[in-house]
């Protein structure tokens, strides 16, 4: 077990080492791509291209009184982004009636393939 363990925590240092360096890689990426000005850049054999989304983040407290009913709330239990969009698919809720509980946020998915 002990080996189990050691390697698991070996593994979980080499995670979080290399998460940090991938995020100081795509702020650099990043950093150069918005000094040109383009969202498409090829370098050598590789493509790096950024796709903007948008993402709901919602307040609990808001949605819960924004719902049109109690019973509703539960099958929800808190601010679920798929059982929200299930909900909307299904008209149990309607987007009007929930869009002053959440706030949009713009981020950027970077995306670098190899040609």
């Amino acid at each position: 077990m002990e080996l189990l363990l050691h390697r698991y925590f070996e593994l979980k240092q080499r995670k979080k080492a290399i998460d940090e360096e991938l995020s100081v890689l795509r702020d650099e990426i990043l950093l150069v791509m918005k000094e040109e000005g383009v969202n498409l850049i090829d370098a050598g054999d590789y493509t790096a291209k950024l796709v903007g989304q948008s993402k709901k983040e919602y307040d609990d407290d808001k949605l819960y009184k924004a719902l049109p009913d109690a019973d509703v709330w539960k099958l929800i239990s808190k601010a679920d982004h798929a059982k929200i969009a299930a909900l909307l698919k299904l008209k149990v809720i309607s987007e009007e009636s929930i869009e002053h509980t959440y706030d949009t946020k713009k981020t950027e998915l970077l995306i670098v393939n190899k040609i």
